[in-house]
């Protein structure tokens, strides 16, 4: 072995010291509420298809159609000659769906974040991120260069200091000249960023006073609305419609590879942000475009979510949600939280609400706090027939290990209540 290898091999053994070290796990099976996994049929609770749509006959066939006619990649990237028909048809129903002028689609929701924030900021903007936002948008808002501040998880107060910061110390209300007012780039601007529904916790953000915020402060929004999009509001746009606020929302993000059912990621606005991302959004100009079938699948996904069939499967989704419970149990022999453990003794059942939750969730995380004992419950669970794999960090603070429960339109009755009960079984056990 050489000095490389014996180096990453050290790194490796630490992570596997401290319960963080992962694996790939091979699946055998379409995705789905069971999937094969080591030739073992194990029911599955940790996908993102929420409304069951990836292994749907109807975004298959869209699939199949498109290779049969654009083939099985795009060639090039959009702006050279891969931009090809079904990119388009899927953007201008993205738009029709979400009520906007214009939408641009990426191969990937990161490469989505990436190119939008590092086009739109510089050294000389302001990011003010929610602590709990999505990797992929930190990791655009470092590459950026702005200057980033965090507020505490959904804390409105705290976001509102921040923003009297900014137009303290970074903003100026008027340019000096008209030099300058025909610079863009000198302009100093502030961009908040959100989730919706958050990704690891189900929890939702409150959008209509974020919103009166940014507008009060004069800073621009931009909402991730990828585990909410197909879920929410009344047309199913996602909790910026359900909020009232889809109209007073600078920037609109998705992704296609949860609710929708394919793969990619989308930004939808008006037509000015998207011809400026189709110039300077560089994870968009020097990809490879997505391959037609992708496009073609989710243009299928985002019209099924749109019809009467796709409010009936987004109706069976939230029926589990209920089934399950808003509420998870806080887990008093697992965790590390003497206050989850004091809360935990007058609970007996992991449907039980701890506290009410405003928003419904396909979401459910069970929170452990330990990582090697998160491993082993997810272990515990496998082995009576079950995957949900351990969050652990990165993803989750260290300490804040769980299992991610989510659920999906096509889990039955009987699947919610085995999981109920296996899961009461796991958290309730004695140490």
């Amino acid at each position: 072995m050489n000095s490389f290898d014996e180096e990453l091999t050290r790194r490796l053994a630490a992570l596997h010291a401290q319960g963080l070290h992962r694996e790939l796990r091979r699946v055998d099976s379409p995705p789905g509420t069971r999937i094969r996994i080591d030739d073992r049929a194990l029911l599955n609770f940790s996908s993102n298809d929420y409304l069951g749509l990836a292994n749907d006959p109807i975004l298959k066939e869209a699939a199949t159609q498109a290779v049969e006619k654009f083939g099985a990649g795009s060639g090039a990237s959009r702006l050279i000659c891969g931009s090809l028909a079904p990119h388009h048809d899927l953007e201008e129903a993205l738009a029709y769906f979400k009520g906007a002028e214009a939408a641009l689609s990426f191969s990937t929701g990161y490469a989505t974040a990436i190119g939008t924030i590092c086009a739109l900021l510089g050294k000389d903007d302001v990011i003010v991120l929610d602590k709990l936002v999505h990797a992929c948008i930190v990791d655009a808002a470092r590459l950026s260069g702005a200057k980033i501040r965090v507020f505490a998880h959904n804390d409105l107060d705290d976001l509102e200091k921040i923003l009297k910061w900014t137009e303290k110390n970074i903003q100026h209300p008027t340019p000096i000249n008209r030099e300058q007012e025909s610079n863009i780039q000198h302009r100093k601007r502030t961009l908040i960023v959100t989730e919706s529904v958050f990704s690891m916790d189900g929890d939702a953000a409150p959008l209509r006073e974020i919103v009166a915020l940014k507008e009060k402060h004069g800073a621009w929004l931009m909402v991730d609305e990828a585990h909410a999009t197909g879920l929410y509001g009344k047309n199913r746009r996602g909790l910026a419609e359900e909020s009232g606020v889809s109209e007073r929302i600078e920037i609109q993000m998705g992704t296609l590879g949860k609710a929708v059912g394919a793969s990619g990621g989308y930004i939808c606005g008006s037509r000015p942000l998207i011809d400026f991302l189709v110039n300077r959004a560089r994870s968009f100009i020097f990809s490879t475009a997505p391959v037609p079938a992708a496009a073609a699948a989710a243009t299928a996904g985002v019209r099924f979510i749109q019809s009467p069939a796709g409010e009936t499967r987004r109706k069976f989704l939230w029926t589990r949600v209920e089934q399950c419970g808003t509420g998870i149990l806080p887990v008093s022999d697992l965790s590390n939280d003497p206050a989850n453990a004091a809360k935990s003794q007058s609970k007996s059942k992991i449907g039980d609400r701890l506290e009410a939750c405003p928003t419904l969730s396909a979401i459910i995380p069970v929170l452990i706090g330990d990582e090697s004992k998160a491993v082993a419950a997810s272990a515990v669970l496998r082995e009576q027939g079950i995957f949900v794999p351990a969050i652990r960090y990165p993803t989750v603070a260290r300490g804040k290990a769980r299992l991610r429960v989510t659920l999906t339109a096509t889990h039955t009755t009987e699947e919610i209540n085995l999981l109920v009960a296996t899961l009461n079984e796991i958290v309730n056990r004695k140490s």
